[in-house]
């Protein structure tokens, strides 16, 4: 045997003892990859940007998807009826850990669960719905964000919707019945408007089939205004929203700001592409050993006002200086 073959004879018989001991890149990968559930009550279409607020968030504390960290996402398109199952799935798939937003999806996961984590954002009263015994103390296998602050800001949506529309006396209130949420809120908005003189409308919808219904009654009713209460179902539609609110002249109040770049005339609350980041530091902790139970829930601190001028002009309406004033963006 000449040298070049005695060599290339020896490579070969390395190379078959380095692939017969060693795990290949891809098996080290799948090895120390660590999967995330995420469980959305809304759609993947509309969720596209918080989403990537999520990832990157998680890119900051150098989890990558593809590398290091896998993400399944489970989207029930605005029907809460879906979420059990989609969090079964879950379950059954063996993820380390489980984002649910909002909180029909929390509940169908701690459900599902209770030992897997649970991160949960923009979850109304989590404490009011049963997901943990209090938010300084978690107790459970349940943390992240809560909008317990949800329930406190509609007076201050109330308000801020009566002083941008003079004279309003009457509002109509859209609530969905599916989200254990809003049974919370509802003596809360009546406390709200009596005490700032206005008559509330309480009127639901379940599905966006009901929408057409709703309006009608508003439009019976000759209310003067809306507000729309946080909801998966209804984010998810909020260009409909917003296109039935223009139809009917009726000056609405949402939530988050998505609502009013989609057509919608104002909005007062958090900042949701804050709060799924936020949730990325949750997701880290855990991942890297912290408890859920140890993990405070935390609430948004800052909140903004958003004005759409363009819908404001179609309504006729001219919003005050003192509320343009206060705005933190006019679009």
């Amino acid at each position: 045997m000449n040298r070049r073959t005695l060599v290339g004879a020896a490579a070969g018989v390395l190379l078959t003892s380095l692939l017969s001991t060693s795990p290949s890149v891809d098996a080290q990968l799948t090895e120390n990859t660590r999967r995330i559930g995420f469980l959305a009550g809304g759609s993947s279409a509309v969720a596209a940007l918080v989403i990537g607020a999520f990832r990157e968030g998680l890119r900051d504390f150098g989890w990558v998807e593809g590398q290091n960290v896998t993400i399944e996402f489970r989207f029930a398109e605005g029907r809460f009826d879906r979420l059990p199952d989609l969090a079964a799935e879950l379950v059954r798939l063996g993820v380390d850990l489980i984002v649910a937003v909002p909180a029909p999806a929390a509940l169908a996961a701690k459900q599902a669960t209770g030992t897997i984590p649970i991160v949960m954002i923009s979850v109304t009263d989590p404490v009011g719905i049963g997901l943990v015994p209090s938010l300084a103390r978690p107790v459970s296998n349940v943390t992240g964000g809560s909008f317990s602050v949800g329930i406190d800001i509609i007076g201050k949506q109330l308000q801020l919707l009566k002083e941008a529309v003079p004279p309003t006396s009457s509002v109509a209130i859209l609530v969905n019945p599916n989200n254990p949420g809003h049974a919370l809120t509802i003596d809360k908005i009546k406390a709200d408007s009596k005490s700032l003189g206005l008559l509330p409308h309480l009127l639901e919808a379940r599905a966006p089939e009901e929408f057409d219904k709703a309006f009608s009654t508003m439009a019976k009713d000759r209310v003067d205004a809306l507000l729309v209460v946080a909801d998966a179902m209804f984010q998810a539609n909020r260009t409909r929203l917003a296109e039935l609110a223009a139809k009917n002249g009726l000056p609405t109040m949402y939530t988050f700001r998505e609502y009013v770049d989609a057509g919608g005339l104002m909005s007062y609350g958090p900042n949701l592409v804050s709060q799924y980041r936020q949730a990325a530091t949750y997701v880290d902790k855990i991942l890297r050993g912290a408890k859920p139970a140890d993990l405070p829930v935390e609430q948004p601190t800052r909140f903004e006002l958003i004005v759409n001028m363009k819908t404001a002009k179609a309504l006729g309406l001219t919003i005050p200086p003192s509320v343009l004033a206060r705005a933190d963006e006019a679009i």
